[in-house]
């Protein structure tokens, strides 16, 4: 049985006092016993201060992106060996804004996705499609190609353990949701991907739903056979959204 996990990615957002509070606020919500794995993601420079106020809680932290680097002259860059000693236990990997905003090719992806696996943090692997590529009728093509390069770098091995996030582009900050059916198809789609090389391994690999995620649309959402959990934006700014998005993966 696949335990569901519900990550917020905070992105580029927050000051010290208000990611304390709103850690606070997701501590203070989420019960030791819980069904639902959580997971928060601040920026790199508000995870010292978000570790201290999770601590000892059931909420475990990560980062938003990892250099594909363990060290050296790589200005501005921060490496999994430090994001593990900041106690992270997620390193988002691949997400489409790092994709389309900052030029990151399915190469890069992967060997951050080594780094990540190398520092002994868990990747999140973001996948997923444009709406042009979606309309275009190639979704599979895409996520099959996004796949395959992080299969091809790291083995299927290396994906036992981790965790995919199926995030369609056109759905992302959009208020625009795949349908549970959509998204279930394409879910599907990756697990069988990974099932090719080792069935074992797909069948207990997390794949998580990120696209406009909202207390709304959760349940039904996390419903679907091989949707487990979400990778959360803008409404894990919210704790009381967050929290209600959590409780239906409960």
């Amino acid at each position: 049985m696949r335990r569901k996990l519900v990550a917020g990615n905070w992105k580029l957002n927050g000051t010290l006092a208000g990611v304390e509070r709103l850690a606070q606020a997701v501590r203070a919500g989420t019960p030791a016993d819980g069904g639902a794995e959580v997971a928060v993601c601040p920026t790199f420079v508000h995870i010292p201060k978000v570790a201290s106020v999770l601590d000892g809680s059931p909420v475990a932290w990560g980062s938003q992106d990892v250099c594909d680097r363990d060290e050296g002259a790589f200005t501005g860059e921060v490496s999994g060996p430090m994001l593990a000693e900041l106690g992270c236990r997620y390193a988002i990997v691949g997400h489409s804004e790092r994709r389309s905003l900052y030029g990151e090719d399915d190469a890069v992806v992967a060997a951050k996705f080594l780094a990540a696996r190398r520092a002994g943090l868990t990747p999140i692997l973001c996948v997923g499609e444009l709406l042009e590529e979606r309309e275009g009728g190639i979704t599979e093509q895409v996520v099959g190609r996004q796949l395959d390069a992080v299969l091809g770098a790291a083995g299927v091995e290396g994906l036992d353990g981790a965790v995919v996030a199926y995030e369609p582009v056109w759905a992302i900050g959009t208020g625009r949701t795949a349908s549970p059916e959509q998204a279930q198809e394409v879910h599907a789609f990756i697990r069988a991907r990974i099932g090719a090389h080792d069935g074992t391994i797909a069948g207990r690999t997390r794949i998580l739903y990120g696209g406009s995620v909202k207390a709304a649309n959760a349940a039904e959402l996390f419903a679907m056979e091989d949707i487990d959990g979400g990778l959360i934006g803008g409404a894990s700014l919210k704790a009381d959204e967050f929290l209600a998005i959590c409780r239906a993966a409960d």
